[in-house]
Formats: structure tokens, C-alpha cells, sequence
């Protein structure tokens, strides 16, 4: 398609501001950045979107069109949203470099010219996938009842002959054909284990693999650029039987171009969950400020429609807490995860044999303080754990909450530092689709698709999960979660909360990639810290306190108040030197001094403990 195509529809709310004379440039594609050098992935002939975020000052503007213009990109198309009106130093540099430039409405997502573009120019592509690509758009444009991604995947089996799945980083099946070969979940989970290796080495798609004697090639769906740390572990990907080695550049465009018509369906499903997560918010607010019980449970009957439509309110509520931190040298490039988390933790709640989005549009799930925290409904009959208004505890003492810790390198690739996935497929000879019916005959209190709607445990919710996820992490990054009991109450939310967080402390504590640990693990220490007797506390904390505080009585050095963040920042030099304000190498400096006096080692899990307990009980 030519660039001047896009000026005659008026619904793409797009103003030419210069260039006229380049206009029947060729538009091959589109891509959405915000990068100040997105020169990389940029092979010509894009239609380039940006909402301005990479310009700081009027000389930014130069050097980024000069960057589009060596790409050879066909044109920029600049927001209004972020500036209200188009900078005159872009459209100086754009008119230099002769690059025609466009004006987007604020009212016009970038979305819906990405539909277009990508749609037009599928259309013009050869005969039998450009046939597919626009049958495509069609189907999802007109909602559920047009089938969604199933349908496409169904037009490529019986058109193309290829058999194609869309997975979720956990492995779970998003979509798939109505007919054909079933991949099972188990191998499900190792291509997208796959995928997101490939993805945070920087490898350029598709991934290529072989598993179990079946070539696959793995297409991300992709929601922008940039940082891959960002975005690889929420992310969804296009896994094709087939090796794509040989295939021509038009017939890998065209699938492209259906992973980018899957992103836009995976974006109207994100924005469906706007209700969900600012119910969330809002009650993590109200526990968090020690709101009465009542204005809480007046917001919980808010959010019971919502997360469990027709059945009223839910009668237990759990807490999940989780984090996910990346290793970065420098501060000033330290990612937030609180975001990132939250994305994860809506998909690690969802069942990963359950297919499709049914099981995550009962998950509420906020995040603050860099932490995701996800408000749980439960709906069984006698949640494991479950505290009741007179105090009592469903199951106490019959070992029905009794959880195993996750541990390192059961079953797990020797390295790989990740939890077991032992049992991953316990239902042996079935495919995503049976398996998700198969859940559903589990018993009426069940919610369909959600993990553990009579109580989440602690192994159970990573046991099917680690290994890819682990991948994901590589070896500079760490996935923690924190698990409470479940509370028939809003009084018991504050606890509960409180629970979760101090498990996923617990879980920090352990090496590996990926950790968890339930409120049951809790009882060894933290809830057992105020029936210590009264001498022995003090005894405890000044063996290991009094020589530090003497220190920083003497020296002003601060020692304690480094220990207590160090200890919060789960041992993370770059965290905890951000926190602080502090250069990494003064950090390691004072950590060695309180080490020197204390005699104890910060590397080591037990004296980590002992210093937390010590401040837990000074």
C-alpha cells in the first residue's frame, strides 16, 4: 500500500504536517516505539508510530528522524496524546530528511492504524495467505462470536496445512485448532520455555526448535519494543509445526502479520482487565491505610459480581503475593517489576491446562511497591487453612494445608535453579483442550480455569510453571510469591496480606530462579516471635546487634539501618544501593564491616535469618 492510502480514511484520524511530495512511498509494515534508537528493529519500509516519550528537548528530535531515515522506514506518524500538538522541531527534521510525517489524533489508538496497515497490507500479498490474514481480521473484528484466534488457526490448518498454537509463557494454550494434532501441555510448556530463552538472547524470530523429533517455529506476539526483560514474561507466542528455515520472506511477513492481528486481540483482552485490577487496587488501599472492616467488605461486595458473575459473594478470600527482580549493575537502569509481576501473576493463577481467557477474568490482581498482590476468590465448601468467624481453622491438625517447600533440582535440568516440575502431567495422554473440560468435572465448588479455587498451596502453584519461567529468568532474574491462608473476613485481609508478604520474604531467602513459600511455613518464626521469653530476646539480639550499634554510635556508619535494608531488599546489592542512595561498591563495603563484626556471613541463608529474627524482635 502507498502512504498516501492512509490520508483517505478519515477513521484513522491521521493530519499530514510534511512530505507531501513522498507520498507514494510503499508502507511494508508498522511498528509502535518509543525507543530513542529503535534502528534495530527497523528492516525498511515501516510505518513508524511514537507517542514522543524519547523526546527530553528539541535537539531529540534530529538525531531520531535521522536514525528513521537511514532505516529507509516509508513515514512517521507522531501522537498528540503525550504533547497535545506535534513538536515544530520534528517536523523541521522530518522535513529535512524528507520524511513525511504525520499527526494522530488523541482520540485514535495506534492499534487501530496498526489493524489497518497490517490488514492492507496482508491483502496485497500473495493469493493464499493473504486470503487468511484477511478472513482473520474479519473473524475477530466481529467478537467472541466470530471465534477469536481459534478461527484463524483453524484457517491455517485447512488452508495451509499447518498446525499452530497460541501459548501464554506458562505454556498454557490460548488458543488452538478445533481439529488436528493436540500438543500436549507438557511439551507446551517446553516451547515456551523455548521461546523466551531465545527472546532475552536478542535472537531474531522465529525460533526454531525440535522437540521430541517435531520441529516447531516459535513467532512471539509481541506488544512493543525495547527492554526484553519487560515484556518476555507476559508476552504470548505463535508455536507452528513446522520449520521455517526455507520458507520464503513474503510467507514469513504474512505470519507476522498474523501475530501482530493476535496482539491486538491479546490488548483488547488486557483492556477487559482494567475493572479487575483497579478493584484491586482499591481494596489493597483500604486494607493497606487500616480502613474499617466494613468499608472493606462493602468494596469485596463490590468486586464479588465482577470476579464470580451469578454466584454472589465469595464466601473465602486468599492473598498471593509476588515479585520479580532483574539483576542491573546500574541503578539508574533497574527495571520497576511491580508492573511485570502483575502480568505474571494473572497468568500463574489461571490453570495452564485451562484454554482460553475464562480463567483469568476472575483474577484481580494490583501492584505497589514493586510488588504484584492478587485478591483470590474462593469458592470451595472448606478452603485448607480457612479461618472462620469463631476462630477456629478448617482442618487443623489433619494435614490437609501441610505443603512441601519448593526446592531445587527435583526433576529440574541440573542448573537450571529452578523448582521441580515433577507432575507437570499427572494426567497423562490428554490435550489442552480435554484436560481444561476434565477440570471442570472436579466438583461444583470449583471455578473453571482457576488454580486451586479450595485453597492455593504454595508447590502447586509452580510445580507445572518453573522450568519455563526459569528459562525466562536466565541468570539475572527471580521470580518470589508468597501464599496466605485463606479468610472468610475482610478483618482477616490485613493479616493475610501481611502473610503472603513475609512467605515471599521467606521464599526470597532460598537460591534459585523461582521461589515460593505458604503461609505454613510462617509458624517456625514470624508467628512464633512473640511467645519468645522476654531474656532470651534480649540475649539474642544483642549478640548479634549490640556490635553494630556500637559501631554506629562511634562512626556514624549507619550499619543497622544497611543491615535492615539489605535484609528487605532480599539481598539485592542493586536494590538495596538504590534504596539507600548508595554507590554498590560503599554497599559491599559496609556489609563486609558488618560481617567482620558480627562473625556471621550475609551469603548464608541461616545467619540472613538470624539477623531478621534479631531485628524482628529488637
Amino acid at each position: 500500500m502507498r502512504l498516501r492510502a492512509l490520508l483517505e480514511n478519515d477513521s484513522l484520524g491521521l493530519r499530514l504536517l510534511g512530505g507531501e511530495e513522498e507520498l507514494d512511498r510503499t508502507v511494508r509494515g508498522v511498528m509502535t516505539t518509543d525507543l530513542r534508537d529503535p534502528s534495530r528493529y527497523l528492516s525498511g519500509g515501516e510505518l513508524v508510530l511514537t507517542g514522543l516519550a524519547w523526546r527530553h528537548a528539541p535537539t531529540d528530535s534530529e538525531s531520531f528522524v535521522q536514525i528513521l531515515a537511514t532505516a529507509g522506514v516509508a513515514g512517521l506518524a507522531a501522537g498528540e496524546a503525550e504533547l497535545g500538538t506535534v513538536p515544530e522541531d520534528l517536523v523541521q527534521a522530518c522535513a529535512r530528511h524528507r520524511l513525511p510525517l504525520f499527526s494522530v489524533t488523541e482520540s485514535v489508538a495506534f492499534a487501530t492504524i496498526t489493524e489497518h496497515v497490517v490488514r492492507q497490507v496482508s491483502t496485497e500479498r500473495a493469493g493464499d495467505l493473504a486470503a487468511v490474514v484477511d478472513r482473520h481480521r474479519r473473524l475477530m473484528s466481529s467478537g467472541p462470536a466470530g471465534g477469536g484466534p481459534d478461527a484463524v488457526l483453524d484457517l491455517l490448518g485447512s488452508d495451509l496445512d499447518l498446525a499452530a498454537w497460541v501459548l501464554s509463557p506458562t505454556g498454557r494454550q490460548i488458543a488452538g485448532p478445533s481439529e488436528g494434532p493436540v500438543l500436549p501441555h507438557a511439551a507446551a510448556a517446553r516451547l515456551a520455555g523455548a521461546h523466551m530463552a531465545a527472546v532475552r538472547t536478542g535472537r531474531r524470530s522465529p525460533h526454531r526448535t525440535v522437540d521430541e523429533g517435531v520441529a516447531y517455529s516459535l513467532f512471539p506476539v509481541s506488544r512493543g519494543t525495547g527492554d526484553a526483560r519487560r515484556t518476555v514474561l507476559s508476552d504470548w507466542l505463535l508455536a507452528v509445526a513446522a520449520d521455517t528455515g526455507d520458507w520464503p520472506a513474503e510467507r514469513l511477513d504474512l505470519l507476522h502479520g498474523v501475530t501482530q492481528l493476535i496482539a491486538v486481540e491479546r490488548d483488547r483482552r488486557d483492556a477487559a482487565r482494567t475493572v479487575r485490577r483497579r478493584l484491586a487496587q482499591e481494596v489493597l488501599e483500604l486494607v493497606q491505610t487500616g480502613a474499617p472492616p466494613s468499608e472493606i467488605a462493602a468494596r469485596l461486595r463490590v468486586a464479588a459480581p465482577v470476579l464470580l458473575p451469578g454466584q454472589g459473594a465469595a464466601p473465602a478470600w486468599q492473598v498471593i503475593v509476588a515479585r520479580v527482580d532483574w539483576d542491573e549493575p546500574d541503578p539508574a537502569r533497574a527495571l520497576e517489576g511491580g508492573a511485570i509481576a502483575q502480568s505474571l501473576l494473572e497468568e500463574l493463577l489461571v490453570d495452564p491446562r485451562a484454554t482460553g481467557p475464562d480463567g483469568s477474568d476472575r483474577i484481580a490482581v494490583a501492584h505497589v511497591d514493586g510488588e504484584a498482590v492478587a485478591l483470590v476468590p474462593l469458592t470451595g465448601e472448606a478452603e485448607a487453612g480457612a479461618e472462620h468467624p469463631d476462630g477456629s481453622e478448617d482442618g487443623a491438625g489433619t494435614g490437609r494445608t501441610e505443603t512441601a517447600r519448593t526446592e531445587t533440582g527435583r526433576g529440574a535440568a541440573p542448573d537450571s535453579g529452578t523448582a521441580s516440575a515433577s507432575g507437570a502431567d499427572s494426567h497423562p495422554g490428554t490435550g489442552a483442550r480435554s484436560t481444561a473440560e476434565g477440570a471442570q468435572e472436579q466438583g461444583p465448588a470449583r471455578l473453571t480455569g482457576v488454580r486451586g479455587s479450595e485453597g492455593l498451596h504454595a508447590d502447586t502453584l509452580l510445580a507445572e510453571v518453573s522450568e519455563p519461567l526459569g528459562r525466562a529468568l536466565a541468570n539475572d532474574g527471580r521470580l518470589t510469591l508468597g501464599v496466605s491462608a485463606a479468610v472468610h473476613s475482610a478483618e482477616g485481609l490485613r493479616g493475610a496480606l501481611e502473610e503472603a508478604r513475609h512467605a515471599r520474604r521467606v521464599a526470597a531467602a532460598r537460591p534459585g530462579a523461582v521461589r515460593a513459600a505458604g503461609h505454613e511455613e510462617l509458624a517456625s518464626h514470624v508467628l512464633l516471635l512473640p511467645f519468645v521469653p522476654d531474656d532470651v530476646r534480649r540475649a539474642f539480639t544483642a549478640r548479634l546487634l549490640d556490635p553494630l550499634r556500637e559501631y554506629d554510635r562511634k562512626h556514624r556508619a549507619e550499619l543497622v539501618p544497611t543491615l535492615e535494608a539489605f535484609l528487605s531488599s532480599d539481598g539485592s546489592w542493586t536494590r538495596c544501593a538504590g534504596r539507600l542512595h548508595l554507590h554498590v561498591n560503599t554497599l559491599r563495603y559496609r556489609v563486609s564491616r558488618i560481617e567482620q563484626l558480627t562473625g556471621r556471613d550475609l551469603s548464608r541463608l541461616e545467619d540472613k535469618l538470624d539477623f531478621f529474627l534479631a531485628l524482628r524482635m529488637s
